[in-house]
Formats: C-alpha cells, sequence, structure tokens
C-alpha cells in the first residue's frame, strides 16, 4: 500500500510493522469540549454566510444556497478543524467524514470567499495559532531535494496516468472553452512553444530549463536546433526524461542533469523555467533570480512561467503550514506578481518585458486531469496507492481548480531581458 509521505519522515511504503500508514487519518484528534464547541460556532457562522449549502448529519442546512457541502461526522470535523484549521479540514475529507456532490464548485465558494473564512481578530492572530512550516523543509539544497523527491518521485506511472502524451505538468494554453480533453497535448505545445518564442530560442540557443518535469519543453527545445541543458531534482523524471531524448535522437543537443539551480554552471543565450519559483520558497527568491541573472549572456532572455496568488493573501499565509505543505507540495509557496517583479528588479540587472496571465486555461487544465484520475482510479489502485491517497489526490487536484475558478489563484508567462554589454537590449 503505497501512501504520499506525511511531513514527519515517514516512508511512502507502508511496511507490515506499520499498518496505519495514514495515522493522522485513522485517528481523530481529541479536542475538549469548549474547544470543539468554540469551533462549531465559528464554523456555523463562516459557513453560513456563503452562497452555499452546508448540511450537518441530525441538524438542517446552513448557508445562503448554492454548492452543497455534506458533514457526515460533524464531532469528528469539527475537532480536525478546532486542532488542525485548514489542515483537519483536508484531513477530514481524506477521512470521508465530509464530502460534495460537486467537490470544485463547494471549494470554489471556499476558495472565492477565503479573506472571510476566518474572523478578522483571528486573522491578527494568526502567528498565534497557525502551524508554521517545519524547519526540515526549508529549501536548501539538501532541503529542496527532500521536497521535491515526496512529490516528484512517487511514481512515474501515477503520472502517466492522468497527464496526457507530453506528460507536462503545468497550466496549457487552450484555442477555446470548454477545452476537450484530445487537444490538451496540442494546448501544452502551444504553452511551450510560447515560452521558447519569448526566449527567442532557435537554432544553436545556448538554453538553459530550470525544472526539466519528463522533459517535454526540452525536447521542443532541441527539435528548433537549440543546446539545451536542462536542470532537475528528481530522479524518478530525470531517469525517463532521459529515455524521452534518446528515443528522440537528440542525445547531442539535450543534456538532463540532477542538479540544483544554485550548482548551475556555463552562460546561456536563453533561460527558460516552468512553474518551478512555487519550490523555491520567499527565502531564496533572491538567490535564484541573482543565479539566473548571473547565467545568461548579455542581452539574455529569462521566460517564467509562474502561478501567483494576491500579495495580501501571500504575506498573511507565507509562514503558515497548510495541508498543502504537509500532503502535496513540501516547502512550496506561490509568489505574487509583485513578489516576482520586486525580486529581479532589487536583486538583479533583469528587465520586465512582457507579462500574460492566462488562470482559466489552468482550471481547464486540471478539470481535464482531474476527471481522467477520477476515471483511472482503479489503475492507480492498481499501481499500489490506496484509497486514502486517492482521495487525498482528488482534494488535491479540485482544490487547485478551485483556486484558480474563483481568480484566488492566477498562473503567468514573464519575459524578462538582460541588457548587453553596449547598452542595447536584444530585440
Amino acid at each position: 500500500m503505497r501512501t504520499a509521505e506525511p511531513r514527519d519522515g515517514t516512508d511512502r511504503q507502508a511496511t507490515h510493522s506499520d499498518p496505519t500508514p495514514w495515522p493522522d487519518i485513522v485517528a481523530v484528534p481529541s479536542a475538549s469540549r469548549p474547544r470543539t464547541a468554540v469551533t462549531a460556532a465559528l464554523v456555523q457562522r463562516a459557513l453560513g454566510r456563503l452562497p452555499l449549502r452546508a448540511r450537518f448529519a441530525g441538524s438542517g442546512d446552513i448557508g445562503l444556497g448554492g454548492p452543497l457541502i455534506e458533514v457526515r461526522d460533524p464531532a469528528a470535523f469539527h475537532a480536525r478543524i478546532g486542532t488542525g484549521g485548514l489542515v483537519g479540514f483536508g484531513e477530514s475529507y481524506m477521512a470521508g467524514e465530509w464530502d460534495a456532490p460537486d467537490l470544485v464548485a463547494a471549494l470554489t465558494v471556499l476558495a472565492g470567499h477565503a479573506a472571510e473564512l476566518i474572523p478578522a481578530p483571528l486573522q491578527r492572530l494568526r502567528a498565534l495559532w497557525a502551524p508554521r512550516h517545519p524547519h526540515a523543509e526549508r529549501n536548501t539544497p539538501d532541503g529542496s531535494r527532500a521536497n521535491i523527491s515526496r512529490h516528484y518521485d512517487l511514481s512515474n506511472d501515477l503520472f502517466a496516468l492522468f497527464l496526457d502524451d507530453t506528460l507536462s505538468y503545468s497550466s496549457a494554453v487552450f484555442r477555446g472553452f470548454p477545452a476537450h480533453r484530445d487537444l490538451l497535448a496540442a494546448a501544452q505545445h502551444r504553452k511551450i512553444d510560447r515560452l521558447l518564442d519569448l526566449a527567442d530560442v532557435g537554432e544553436g540557443t545556448r538554453l538553459l530549463e530550470i525544472g526539466t518535469g519528463w522533459g517535454e519543453l526540452a525536447l521542443r527545445a532541441g527539435a528548433r536546433g537549440a543546446r539545451v541543458t536542462s536542470l532537475t531534482l528528481s530522479a524518478e523524471q530525470r531517469e525517463l526524461a532521459l529515455e524521452r531524448v534518446r528515443a528522440a535522437g537528440l542525445e547531442d543537443r539535450v543534456s538532463v542533469e540532477l542538479c540544483d539551480y544554485r550548482e548551475a554552471r556555463g552562460t546561456y543565450d536563453a533561460v527558460v523555467s516552468v512553474e518551478m519559483i512555487e519550490a523555491v520558497g520567499a527565502e531564496f527568491w533572491p538567490v535564484y533570480f541573482r543565479g539566473l541573472d548571473q547565467l545568461l549572456a548579455p542581452g539574455g532572455r529569462l521566460a517564467l512561467q509562474a502561478i501567483t496568488m494576491p500579495h495580501d493573501r501571500m504575506l498573511a499565509s507565507r509562514d503558515t503550514f497548510t495541508w498543502i505543505h504537509k500532503y502535496v507540495f513540501p516547502g512550496g509557496l506561490i509568489p505574487s506578481t509583485r513578489a516576482i517583479e520586486e525580486t529581479a528588479r532589487d536583486h538583479t540587472s533583469l528587465r520586465l518585458a512582457r507579462r500574460d496571465a492566462f488562470g482559466a486555461h489552468y482550471a481547464e487544465t486540471l478539470r481535464l486531469w482531474r476527471e481522467r484520475f477520477t476515471e483511472r482510479a482503479d489503475e492507480v489502485e492498481a499501481l499500489g496507492f490506496d484509497a486514502v491517497f486517492r482521495r487525498l489526490w482528488t482534494f488535491y487536484l479540485a482544490y487547485s481548480e478551485a483556486g484558480f475558478r474563483s481568480g484566488y489563484l492566477d498562473v503567468h508567462q514573464y519575459l524578462f531581458t538582460k541588457e548587453n554589454l553596449a547598452g542595447r537590449a536584444r530585440p
């Protein structure tokens, strides 16, 4: 029985001596009656003001009407939220204590009102009650390797079940909505080509990619005639990416290295990085951008794709340990556009030339992944991933989709340029 690795560092693979690979899900946390009562009152207050319906077993509906949330075990639901906050809310779903006929719609309402769910006085005291990031998950070189491995080394076969044939694990760019699954691979190529065009990648371009994924961008750049160096911290991703490079006959143009961005060396005409900045951490954003600046030749171009969130919400939540950190992306932090642009401005010679937003495209990308993951649940189980893991990933994909549908999250493609030595910007 395989599981996602929890934050306490226990193995992803359950052993015979560990019959409960999900200890925080199997056991409902104990909470005092006063704490549970206060939590129940706060939950009732929050949900009662939202455009949804919350149905608690043994009592009537609350809310202003809209998507339905069914709480099957109110006592456990309130105990988890009372002790773990929003981490407990996600764990309660994993435990099957609540559900929703349209999970994305319900979560979209919650995401759209995220700033209002917790009363203002408690928001101001967040530092006192919200859990903090474990020190071990800082994105130091060693910490980054461990954090990346816990997600991206789960199983190449798992990701292949719900991604398209390009194995692209980032937002696609569609021609119209609703997006059709059969067009996802073409939409991923459209996204990649836009980035390569922004970076002016062509014959002979010395290109550095930060974050290989499973190699599709590197392959597409190599096919243009670029000389590509791609860096990853995932051993499993690198292994498959190298197989794909060999199958494409591009070994002479594309190299894939198991290497941290801080260890990169050389000089490049262009750097491309797709949704990797979310794994850098605010502490290391200046290091990241300075490193890219140093690697770029004068006149070079940086094409960056990044998920973003509103600046005020980023500041309010940046130090909080969340359900996503515990179960999906340890050490992750989504930046704001302001944080990205100010960091580049204050720490590098890079200059912002262009920024394009396309958050609605990410919502559609996630919908297609979620639907495919659901349809292939039996195959996910056959790979050794248990029912709790499947609920975890259903919640993760729906939670992410809701973030983009509500506008709480967005995704941008950036172009930064580096002035050449003669003071002439590259066209």
